[in-house]
């Protein structure tokens, strides 16, 4: 089922698509155990009051060039594609008809790790691009939070999903990811992104 055949998630202030079922279990399989595998992780610090965090979740950051990204107060450069990486991006943009030249990887090893409140508004970002993130291993809850309302929308994030945000997601929806203790494998999140070229 294409994903623009699927209903918006959001009430308004912008559109959030989901194909549950987007990669086949043995092919979202496959593509987990080798990213797991390559990616070059990093624990991820956070600044939060002025105090510098270490999390036990994992990032790193890909592109199609070497680039410089600021991310959670912390500056970061981005290692070029991996083959696997490029292969995703080219099946991403194929489904979406949108753009992409960037990707954030988070790695959270079980239900104990999740992400707080927060939204994808990072200068870098080219105005008004959209995000499809791709999620592997443990299903997990997504929230939406609206700025001004504060009306929440919950969605399941299967192995093998797509999941994409458009228009004003940013602007004024947060969103995060709840921890689930009761979830002991790991999980993988793809977000593809257009930064600005330079």
């Amino acid at each position: 089922m294409p994903l623009y055949t699927t209903n918006n998630l959001l009430p308004f202030d912008g559109q959030v698509y989901i194909h549950s079922s987007w990669l086949s279990t043995e092919c979202a399989d496959a593509y987990f155990d080798l990213i797991r595998r390559e990616t070059k992780w990093q624990n991820d610090q956070v600044t939060m009051f002025g105090k510098t965090i270490t999390t036990a979740r994992q990032v790193a950051v890909y592109s199609d060039k070497v680039r410089t990204y600021r991310y959670s107060g912390n500056t970061r450069e981005a290692f070029v594609y991996t083959d696997c990486l490029r292969e995703l991006e080219d099946k991403v943009i194929a489904e979406t008809n949108e753009q992409f030249n960037t990707c954030l990887l988070n790695l959270y090893h079980d239900g104990s790790q999740g992400m707080g409140w927060h939204a994808d508004n990072e200068k870098e970002l080219a105005v008004g691009s959209s995000i499809a993130s791709i999620s592997f291993g443990a299903q997990r809850r997504f929230l939406f939070k609206h700025r001004a309302s504060g009306q929440k929308v919950e969605v399941i994030l299967p192995h093998g999903s797509l999941l994409l945000m458009q228009g004003e997601v940013q602007q004024h929806w947060l969103h995060s990811l709840p921890k689930m203790m009761r979830v002991k494998e790991p999980r993988i999140n793809l977000t593809f992104r257009l930064f600005n070229t330079l």
